[in-house]
């Protein structure tokens, strides 16, 4: 074999290896560039779900205070109704001890 074919043989095997190199780098950055669009949509994805998720926390707050205003405005109206129980309670045993047609707490009618 003449020394111009073995050189043309090596020059053609090592632009092959280039070739290889370039297409293996090539391949490579697609891959990294696919990954990184990957990474970059399940951030958004994941952005996107941790502010619904700041949404729902705020309104089950909201929800939450409500509710206590609620309760405290019930608890409230209660003691207003049990007070309301306790004089109109009062109000007929007054009237009881003043009428004289209501037997006294002996069984003896009052004769005024």
């Amino acid at each position: 074999m003449s020394t111009g074919a073995i050189v043309a043989i090596a020059i053609g095997a090592v632009a092959l290896l280039a070739l290889l190199v370039l297409l293996a780098g090539a391949a490579r950055r697609r891959r990294l560039d696919s990954r990184r669009e990957k990474a970059g949509e399940l951030r958004q994805e994941a952005q996107a779900r941790g502010i619904q998720a700041s949404r729902v926390e705020a309104e089950a707050d909201e929800k939450a205070a409500a509710s206590r205003r609620e309760a405290a405005f019930a608890a409230e109206r209660a003691q207003v109704a049990e007070r309301e129980r306790r004089f109109a309670r009062e109000g007929h045993e007054e009237a009881a001890e003043v009428d004289p047609d209501v037997k006294d707490r002996e069984g003896v009618r009052s004769e005024g």
